[in-house]
């Protein structure tokens, strides 16, 4: 995208005033839920979108991003974490094995840990790199063909997996729901998954229903039309 193109994107949208906005909504929300604002981390999805919107969020506060598409953040990313250290990535896509070691050391969390295979081989990558990150573990609450992510019903035996066996630093879980169901039992389905766990990071909510996330317990929500504005694609 050229330097004239993202000030046209960048003057279509205001990032700040929607970054308080949802932010705004998050209180509101965490509230009515009997919680505090800041048990709530705001994860701004960014894919499609063009470094110069990006630094407007990062300006606006905003520190944690989420990105789909190695490739992608491969092209804007090393230079905005460079200029930003604090700020980190979080991939929210699915995960090819053979772009596993590139995503070590790119993102600081993985949040599509999403078959055996791919936790095997992050295990055999975490053991000879020495880098270790969190991962999420992606259960695919509505048991979608297109969708990755493993069923709720072999859920606990992919967290014994990757927690007891393959001894990875599982840290939460992340769903999308299918996109014409309530979400609210997705949602209540990943809260009781995670309390059998002991697991406390539950990556679920975007920005159509991150406030009827948070009412069932996410502690990450993934936000990016409500940020960002309409992609022109996926």
């Amino acid at each position: 995208m050229t330097s004239n193109t993202n000030a046209i994107a960048s003057a279509t949208v205001n990032i700040a005033e929607n970054l308080a906005a949802v932010r705004a909504e998050i209180a509101v929300a965490t509230a009515k839920a009997g919680r505090q604002p800041d048990t709530v981390t705001l994860v701004a999805v960014s894919k499609t979108k063009p470094a110069a919107l990006i630094e407007e969020a990062i300006a606006a506060g905003q520190r944690i991003f989420g990105e789909n598409r190695v490739q992608e953040a491969e092209e804007k990313w090393p230079a905005l974490k460079a200029a930003q250290p604090d700020v980190k990535l979080h991939l929210i896509g699915p995960l090819q094995t053979n772009k596993a070691r590139k995503v070590l050391e790119l993102f600081d969390v993985i949040e599509t840990v999403d078959r055996p295979k791919l936790a095997r081989h992050l295990a055999r990558l975490m053991d000879e790199t020495g880098h270790r990150i969190p991962l999420y573990l992606q259960i695919n609450t509505g048991e979608e063909d297109q969708k990755a992510g493993v069923a709720p019903k072999e859920a606990d035996e992919f967290i014994r997996l990757c927690r007891d066996e393959l001894k990875l630093p599982v840290e939460g879980l992340m769903c999308i729901p299918p996109a014409d169901d309530e979400p609210a039992m997705h949602f209540a389905l990943m809260k009781k998954i995670a309390n059998r766990n002991n697991i406390n990071i539950l990556s679920m909510g975007m920005s159509a229903d991150y406030e009827t996330a948070i009412e069932f317990g996410a502690s990450h929500v993934r936000v990016g039309t409500a940020i960002f504005g309409q992609r022109k694609n996926a």
